[in-house]
């Protein structure tokens, strides 16, 4: 079967570098096994998703040379398919063992329970986790599901705001997955993963379940993202069994940019977003070729001379051997950036 990758921006912003990287990596990756390469929106929270940023990342990654293949796939369209998912996980029941099943005999729990914790309760309840903001939910309205689920109706029958989440095995299970940057991943999804949401208080469905949705429906089976993703994977797989017991999937997790300051790239801070460079003379080729660089795609990584290359040239320089040489966040430094964009 034909590898199909995908790039899938959040457009509540213009691409930053970080963004073309991690695009890059996709479409190499994709290009080079001779793949489909898709395109989705993940515009799912209109409120923060204009469609005008949407269009400008088009606009960037043609520009780049980055293309895709079929039109582009706008989450805001797919609410009907992430429905028909929710009910299917609404039918299934997790047991002590950790079994997923659609028999709610024995100790069976819903695989999906409404929770009526705000966020001050459950930090309150919490310990957060260091690295990737993972808070583990303490496990209070899965509690009241397995001991009074009287309550939980007559909760429900009132109106009581809640959101939607999914169980994890008791037991102390882990899931394991090999990464092509990061190597071998292993992840306590009771202790490290813990109940998360799947449908929040507001309506919304959050992105642990689409982009699996998604990835489902689309075909993807070759994953390339940031490495702020990585634990995230791991309940990715957790849905993804659930909903059809395949976890056939490549998997690679990139490290990401930070600035001159040593915090990570983020649209709303405009770090060296697409417009700041196009307007500064920027060409595809400066950019491709700094990205490559940052890839380890041209000789010595650690060099401060990065060379301008196409995207087809990155093309034929790439392979996984050489991306997977360092996994460290890379730190700009802004002397040698500046002079190489000339900014």
């Amino acid at each position: 079967m034909q590898t199909v990758g995908r790039f899938a921006p959040s457009p509540s912003g213009r691409m930053h570098l970080g963004n073309v990287l991690c695009a890059l990596l996709a479409w190499l990756s994709a290009r080079h096994q001779n793949g489909a390469f898709l395109l989705r929106i993940e515009d799912l929270d209109a409120m923060r998703c204009p469609r005008s940023y949407a269009d400008l990342i088009m606009d960037d990654l043609q520009w780049l040379g980055l293309d895709w293949d079929g039109a582009p796939v706008y989450q805001s369209a797919r609410h009907p398919l992430y429905e028909d998912a929710l009910r299917t996980l609404q039918r299934l029941t997790i047991d002590d063992s950790g079994a997923v099943t659609a028999d709610a005999t024995g100790n069976a729990t819903p695989l999906i329970y409404p929770c009526f914790c705000s966020r001050a309760d459950i930090r309150a309840a919490s310990a957060p986790q260091e690295g990737d903001r993972f808070m583990i939910y303490p496990g209070t309205c899965r509690r009241l599901a397995e001991t009074n689920p009287d309550e939980v109706r007559a909760r429900l029958a009132q109106g009581r705001r809640h959101s939607l989440r999914i169980a994890m095995p008791a037991s102390n299970s882990t899931i394991a997955f090999e990464d092509r940057v990061f190597g071998h991943q292993e992840f306590n999804v009771t202790r490290e993963i813990g109940d998360s949401v799947v449908r929040r208080a507001d309506g919304l469905f959050s992105y642990q379940l689409v982009v699996v949705v998604d990835d489902l429906a689309m075909g993807v089976d070759d994953i390339v993202r940031g490495r702020d993703l990585l634990r995230s994977n791991t309940l990715q797989i957790w849905i993804r069994q659930a909903l059809t017991g395949s976890t056939d999937y490549s998997y690679a997790h990139l490290p990401l940019i930070d600035n001159a300051s040593g915090q990570r790239l983020a649209k709303r801070e405009k770090s060296l977003d697409m417009g700041i460079l196009r307007k500064h003379g920027a060409t595809p080729e400066r950019v491709i070729g700094y990205c490559a660089w940052l890839l380890g795609l041209q000789g010595d990584p650690h060099s401060t001379h990065p060379q301008p290359m196409s995207a087809q040239e990155a093309l034929t320089e790439f392979s996984w051997a050489k991306v997977r040489t360092d996994t460290a966040d890379r730190s700009l430094d802004p002397q040698a950036f500046n002079t190489y964009f000339g900014l």
